[in-house]
């Protein structure tokens, strides 16, 4: 059997997120019933991340294993064939037995876009998120700064799913803004359920005044989801790219 590592774009909007689901469309199950027919038997698929229902991705990281070897750009094709338009494979390659898409994994980056005006451009509809209310920038930097290093990110986990171990290390926040479009920029070692899209819309509390920036500071220590600020729509986040063991997308499992 060789191991094969892949990076995949989707758009999220038609499933029911990465993770195969009982009666609901998934990006998983497309990946793995492309891989069965090329396969001839069921093929399992490890990603780096488990996106929710409606987010997009161009850099998520899956791994795999095939009885035959393929060459990169025929696998690339073979299993596109069969995919969705929504869905597809970017690039693939043979990768060491030991390589895990979810456990090599060191950092996730992830991207969350907003558009903010009276009018959205059609073609960004459901690609990010519309909101018609200007920020406080400053304000919103200074937010985005609190949310670097090791914390404890209750709060920004949705209720339902909150495991007993709610610690992570955020490496990387940042926010810039171009014209109307806002993005924020969020690279961790891991992340619970929903925290990226709760960290959005905190910002967006900062940024509306709705909240000060000292709020976040409490949030940060551990407290209760409901003292934080909504969850931000689905459609504006991209897992954008996954790191291992350098500051690659790939590390030594970097893709040619």
């Amino acid at each position: 059997m060789t191991r094969y590592a892949a990076r995949v774009g989707y758009m999220g909007g038609a499933y029911s997120g990465w993770q195969r689901q009982k009666g609901a469309p998934s990006v998983q199950e497309k990946i793995e019933k492309s891989l069965e027919a090329l396969e001839g038997a069921p093929v399992t698929v490890t990603a780096a991340g488990r996106t929710d229902s409606g987010v997009h991705a161009l850099g998520q990281v899956i791994s795999f294993k095939l009885s035959g070897e393929w060459r990169p750009d025929k696998l690339v094709m073979a299993v596109n064939f069969r995919l969705p338009p929504d869905i597809a494979l970017l690039e693939a390659a043979p990768a060491d037995p030991a390589f895990d898409a979810r456990r090599s994994a060191l950092w996730r980056e992830y991207r969350y876009f907003i558009w903010h005006g009276n009018a959205l451009p059609p073609f960004l509809w459901g690609r990010v998120w519309w909101n018609k209310f200007n920020w406080d920038f400053a304000s919103v930097r200074r937010a985005c700064a609190l949310y670097e290093g090791d914390h404890d990110f209750r709060a920004f986990c949705k209720t339902a799913e909150l495991p007993e171990r709610t610690r992570r290390t955020v490496f990387r926040s940042s926010v810039r803004r171009k014209g109307a479009l806002t993005v924020f920029t969020v690279r961790g070692n891991a992340f619970l359920t929903n925290m990226v899209r709760i960290l959005a819309g905190n910002l967006n509390a900062v940024g509306l005044g709705r909240k000060p920036v000292s709020w976040l500071e409490a949030l940060l220590e551990g407290r209760p989801r409901e003292e934080a600020a909504m969850t931000a729509p689905a459609e504006g986040l991209y897992l954008w790219k996954v790191g291992y063991g350098t500051d690659t997308p790939f590390g030594p499992y970097r893709l040619k």
